[in-house]
């Protein structure tokens, strides 16, 4: 292990009671090493998060900085309307 450093942590009786059922049944050693999996386990998934907002963060970027106009509401409805009224009718070809 890399140079440690003691801490000491206040924990519900719960949390204690599932940690040590933890240790107790195996799955770990001792509650420090229960306590640093459940460190490393927070620090994934605060790297995950971050991952998962950068890459919202970028499409919205993208979304901004895309030079295409921007459609009325009004306006996207009618294209989709075309656009499901031309579908129904190609299937409707389809299916003679």
């Amino acid at each position: 292990m890399q140079n440690a450093e003691k801490v000491s942590v206040t924990m519900t009786a719960d949390m204690m009671r599932v940690i040590r059922e933890s240790v107790e049944s195996g799955e770990f050693a001792t509650t420090s090493e229960a306590m640093r999996d459940a460190v490393r386990v927070w620090q994934r998934q605060r790297l995950e998060f971050a991952e998962r907002m950068e890459a919202i963060r970028d499409r919205v970027r993208r979304s901004l900085e895309d030079p295409r106009p921007s459609l009325a509401a009004e306006d996207a409805e009618e294209a989709m309307t075309r656009f499901m009224e031309t579908e129904r009718k190609a299937g409707k070809r389809e299916t003679r």
